[in-house]
């Protein structure tokens, strides 16, 4: 089998700051460790120590032909207290941005993924609408710091997954179980990213750049019946969709807020993208008000089901409501052994290059192995395995399969038989 890139499509990598730098920040997973909540007991506190080996990692990325590279910034690191920020932190991230430059990697900056500073957790993080004004004040800090050598920002990773997972499900730091606190934290971070979005186009313009593109960080699935002539599992599904992504994915993109979600009176309908950014995993087979995964279908070592399709089916979807360039800003798997991982990112790869969508990145999730929240280090999706113990680092065959493909602009067959062919997925 022969694929071949469009020429549009560059391949990158993608990580978060509390899955890979380390240390005692003072944030919500600091804290959910010590109150014994990752199933593995490991301790973000150790991750893979970016924050003193980045420039390894970047050297690494360079080696491997990397030119994109989503990155994060932790907001508790920058400010440890409210009101404060370390200056040490600004420059550490000052020094690491531009030495990514050097080496020719271009940065798409994360500004929240997940993790919020204690003091701002303590006054009820995005569950209150007084407190959007706390993030938009890092927002601006971030820009005013690093406006000159960002041109590209994420303002919010996967809002629908950290509302669902914190406040639904419980399974998060602060650990609620709320319909009603879910549906608020998914309206404020909607209206965060709205106001962020026209704050970080305001000051970079003001600085005289015209070349800035911002969007969110859309986490998206297809929810399919388990049983397509089961009028309950069809009513399931759609009400899924929609409480999970659909109404947050139009009001974030729009300023179009629709039940259950609520505005704000100083957004009005608009386009707020100026690119679909899409993290996309997996699919959901419904036959009830929850998860499930269809039988006999692929699944990772997590137990989710691999399902390339998907992947075009949920951008087509997003792509009608606001036409955009498209960044697939997260895929990736987890697949513990690196015994498949080559074959889904091919397959993966096949089904963007087949569509007619406009997409011109792609950012494998994840670059390295790392703290992978409530499964702590035992759920590896790096391209690079990490040895946690001595924090070696060892490019894995998916990972020399990708810097392969970036050279050849496309999976040759040569490639293929190489990497992909002799794999199978579990069933």
């Amino acid at each position: 089998m022969e694929v071949k890139f469009k020429d549009q499509l560059s391949l990158g990598v993608a990580s978060a700051a509390t899955q890979i730098e380390g240390g005692e920040c003072g944030h919500n997973w600091n804290d959910w460790y010590t109150r014994g909540n990752i199933k593995d007991h490991s301790n973000p506190a150790r991750a893979t120590d970016h924050y003193r080996l980045w420039k390894e990692d970047a050297d690494l990325m360079a080696s491997m032909k990397i030119e994109h590279y989503r990155m994060g910034i932790e907001w508790a690191r920058i400010c440890p207290n409210e009101g404060e920020v370390d200056e040490t932190a600004i420059a550490h991230y000052k020094e690491e941005l531009r030495y990514l430059k050097e080496q020719g990697i271009t940065v798409l900056l994360t500004i929240h993924h997940f993790t919020n500073p204690m003091w701002f957790e303590r006054k009820g993080a995005f569950t209150k609408k007084e407190n959007i004004r706390y993030f938009l004040d890092f927002v601006k800090l971030i820009v005013n710091e690093f406006g000159s050598l960002v041109a590209e920002y994420i303002t919010i990773n996967e809002p629908n997954v950290y509302a669902t997972n914190s406040y639904y499900f419980g399974e998060w730091p602060p650990g609620e179980k709320s319909f009603s606190r879910a549906v608020s934290v998914m309206s404020n971070m909607a209206v965060c990213h709205i106001n962020a979005y026209r704050m970080i186009h305001s000051m970079r313009e003001s600085m005289g750049y015209h070349d800035t593109k911002v969007s969110f960080a859309n986490h998206v699935r297809v929810f399919d019946t388990q049983n397509p002539g089961n009028p309950w599992h069809c009513i399931c599904a759609k009400l899924l969709d929609w409480f999970f992504q659909g109404a947050i994915t139009e009001a974030i993109s729009t300023g179009n807020f629709k039940w259950p979600l609520k505005g704000s009176k100083d957004i009005s309908h608009g386009e707020y993208l100026d690119f679909i950014a899409i993290n996309y995993y997996t699919r959901s087979t419904v036959s009830g008000f929850g998860d499930g995964v269809r039988q006999d279908a692929p699944k990772n070592d997590l137990g989710w089901e691999i399902y390339p399709k998907g992947l075009i089916r949920c951008t087509e979807h997003i792509y009608q409501l606001l036409k955009r360039p498209i960044y697939i800003t997260e895929n990736g798997t987890c697949d513990n052994q690196d015994t498949f991982r080559p074959k889904y990112i091919c397959e993966h790869l096949k089904v963007i290059s087949q569509s007619n969508l406009p997409i011109s990145r792609y950012y494998h999730w994840c670059y390295c192995d790392n703290f992978e929240w409530v499964e702590g280090e035992s759920a590896r999706f790096g391209l690079v395995h990490v040895d946690y113990e001595t924090q070696k680092r060892t490019i894995k065959a998916s990972g020399r399969f990708y810097t392969k493909m970036i050279e050849e602009g496309g999976i040759t067959e040569d490639l293929y038989r190489e990497y992909v062919e002799p794999l199978k997925y579990h069933y």
